[in-house]
């Protein structure tokens, strides 16, 4: 399967479907995100748009079969990821297509590489709309990686990560949870830690993930403002990913066409998908 090696020795593992203009896909998922969160959505991308656009999908660092050393996560260092992705491909320009904690890491490729972003498409984006939701929604996600090691002991969370190694779905294994699955030198490296030790990772991996400081996480309230791209946004309707904020986005940002909240109900997801379709062709380089 098609993977590329980062300098700090992180493999990243992405697929390629379809022919045409490069989209690439940024799966919802926050410190899960993977390809196959794609299959939780009401259309999936890479059936879809391949139709129409040749379609990158990856798994993020420390997710799905991509792997990384136990650092603190970092928007700069998925943008970075992101972009040895499309220059190992030989692609110059794409449009982007995410989804949940995905739209943050989107807001931060256009904000640090925007001659290499067409448009973005943002479903249900994250973040902070005071109304609605605060940093504890986020942080809150991490409780449970932090208690169980403390409870339980490391070999306990390594045995949670040979159970299952997704960190959404259980959260006991931890945001290291795919490479405790897959990597024995790895689980022994953490075996090696004090517990605490292994937590303060955990607790500056969430901090790095869901900083304080910007109601979008990843680029700072003002650049959205000035955000280059086209956007089309597909609001969210709970508390992390909250219509106001969606609706702020489009209030703020100079390119951007909001769709109505019922936009994936069962009669009206062949409308949306065509209009996302569309989106994308209109703004597809000639």
């Amino acid at each position: 399967m098609p993977e590329i090696e980062r300098p700090d020795g992180a493999r990243l593992h992405y697929e390629v479907s379809g022919d045409g203009f490069p989209v690439l896909l940024l799966a919802p998922g926050g410190a899960d995100s993977r390809i196959s969160m794609w299959e939780e959505n009401f259309y999936h991308p890479v059936t879809e748009l391949s139709r129409h656009f040749r379609v990158i999908a990856m798994d993020q660092r420390h997710a799905g079969r991509s792997t990384a050393p136990a650092e603190p996560f970092s928007y700069e260092q998925t943008a970075a990821d992101q972009l040895a992705v499309l220059d190992a491909l030989g692609i110059d320009q794409a449009h982007i297509v995410s989804a949940g904690g995905g739209t943050a890491q989107a807001w931060r490729l256009a904000h640090d590489a925007p001659q290499r972003v067409t448009s973005i498409v943002a479903q249900t984006p994250v973040g902070i709309d005071p109304a609605v939701n605060s940093l504890s929604t986020y942080l809150r996600q991490f409780d449970e990686a932090m208690r169980f090691p403390r409870a339980e002991g490391l070999p306990k969370v390594i045995a949670a990560a040979q159970r299952d190694s997704r960190f959404a779905a259980n959260p006991a294994a931890g945001p290291f949870a795919g490479r405790l699955h897959s990597d024995p030198g790895f689980r022994e490296e953490v075996l090696a830690l004090r517990r605490e030790r292994y937590i303060v990772r955990v607790v500056r991996f969430r901090d790095g993930l869901w900083p304080a400081g910007s109601a979008y996480f990843s680029v700072p309230e003002e650049w959205m403002t000035r955000c280059p791209a086209p956007l089309l946004l597909l609001p969210g309707s709970d508390s992390a990913h909250p219509e106001l904020l969606a609706k702020r986005i489009a209030d703020e940002a100079p390119r951007a066409t909001l769709l109505d909240a019922d936009f994936a109900a069962a009669g009206k997801r062949t409308q949306t998908l065509g209009t996302l379709v569309s989106f994308l062709t209109t703004h597809t380089p000639r």
